[in-house]
């Protein structure tokens, strides 16, 4: 009675000990994997860029006057804070994987929760990164990509059965689907009869 007792104890847990293990270990050569690098990338390189200009322009560091980089007004701690962030998803780019959606979808939603922060200080003297309308509509576009580079093929009711995270939220179908392409694998090829021909 006793190892009856265990095994579905064992059953129940070890779905969960499949999920962990594949949802953290997204191979690093799969084609998810290289969507969120290049995601990462984009976003990265066009963030260090911006910071790089408003570096070289000695623009001061809490001045809010009407320095702009690209079209986006900026200051010192907003040029620092984007090359900070870029170099972040540079990081990302080169790791892959999970990290790197992760890091992209976290990212997102910092960007969008710093365009409404940043919306609320317009026009205010708590305005220290020196944002104008078009940095906070900047802030809520690069959110919206940036969590779209993360989630994709990641977050959804529709995914693929070959989709590693569909996988690992079910191992049961999972399984069930790689013992019937193992059948069908292993079974002869049908030889049916051409047709008018008896």
């Amino acid at each position: 009675m006793a190892s009856h007792a265990a095994q579905p104890g064992t059953s129940q847990t070890q779905p969960s000990r499949q999920r962990f293990r594949l949802d953290e270990h997204l191979p690093v050569d799969h084609r998810l994997s290289t969507f969120y690098r290049f995601g990462a990338g984009l976003m990265g390189l066009f963030l260090l860029v911006f910071g790089i200009f408003g570096v070289v322009d000695n623009i001061g560091f809490f001045d809010t006057g009407g320095d702009t980089v690209v079209g986006l007004n900026t200051n010192g701690a907003l040029s620092w804070l984007s090359i900070g962030v870029g170099l972040l998803l540079l990081v990302g780019m080169v790791i892959g994987g999970n990290f790197a959606s992760t890091l992209n979808m976290g990212l997102g939603i910092l960007f969008i929760l710093s365009g409404f922060l940043n919306l609320a200080l317009l026009d205010t003297d708590n305005n220290f990164l020196a944002f104008k309308i078009q940095n906070v509509l900047f802030s809520f576009v690069v959110g919206v990509l940036l969590m779209f580079f993360g989630m994709y093929g990641r977050v959804s009711t529709t995914l693929p059965h070959d989709n590693p995270y569909w996988r690992a939220r079910h191992p049961e179908a999972a399984a069930y689907d790689d013992r019937a392409a193992q059948r069908a694998a292993m079974s002869p090829p049908d030889n049916p009869k051409r047709p008018g021909l008896t």
